[in-house]
């Protein structure tokens, strides 16, 4: 689904993004919360959460695997909406977990 820029009427986003509802943990400056991933990209995805981030804080995200194991990826805050959540660029990457 593509996301215009309430500013300018503009997609942003140059990676395709697959709509989801995951819920997961993420651990920022403010500790370890729960959310949901509302939509996910090889790049980055966006946390629909009630924690409150900083544009360019560091987060984790622990993706859930179905033997109950967690994936985690590191990620960059890029923008965010309070009381409704967050958006993340993956940085760190590894093959395996682009894969993933």
């Amino acid at each position: 689904m593509a996301i215009l820029d309430r500013r300018s009427g503009q997609e942003r986003r140059s990676d395709s993004r697959f709509e989801m509802n995951i819920d997961v943990e993420w651990e920022g400056a403010a500790g370890r919360k729960e959310g949901t991933v509302s939509d996910l990209s090889v790049n980055g995805c966006f946390v629909m959460c009630s924690g409150e981030v900083d544009d360019g804080e560091t987060v984790k995200i622990f993706l859930p695997l179905a033997d109950g194991m967690k994936v985690e990826f590191r990620g960059e805050v890029v923008n965010h909406v309070l009381e409704i959540g967050f958006g993340v660029r993956f940085v760190e990457m590894t093959d395996s977990k682009r894969e993933f």
